[in-house]
């Protein structure tokens, strides 16, 4: 990763689906709401970087934010688990670490 001139951090490595993101509001301040509308548990959660959508990960039965994924083509996303500052890019499958947490 790398430091732009605003001082926010860039991935390296050729994904540019998380290049130029503007800052979201999570959908949620603490729950994958689609689990609890249908009663379920979720492990961990994650928030979508393009529209806020909070939903469980891929280690729940779930897979909210995946699905969500799936359904948008929303592409990067990052953790919301409280002091984890990681993001992943479904569309490139790759990691990147040294973000700000979101909570």
């Amino acid at each position: 990763m790398s430091e732009t001139e605003g001082g926010s951090v860039q991935p390296s490595g050729g994904c540019d689906h998380l290049v130029g993101l503007e800052p979201v509001t999570p959908s949620s301040p603490d729950s994958c709401t689609q689990c609890v509308e249908m009663g379920d548990r979720w492990v961990h959660l994650r928030v979508c970087l393009v529209c806020g959508h909070v939903g469980c990960c891929d280690s729940s039965k779930n897979k909210h934010a995946t699905r969500h994924f799936h359904e948008t083509g929303h592409a990067a996303m990052q953790s919301y688990e409280p002091g984890e500052g990681w993001r992943w890019c479904y569309v490139d499958e790759a990691l990147f670490k040294g973000f700000e947490p979101l909570r």
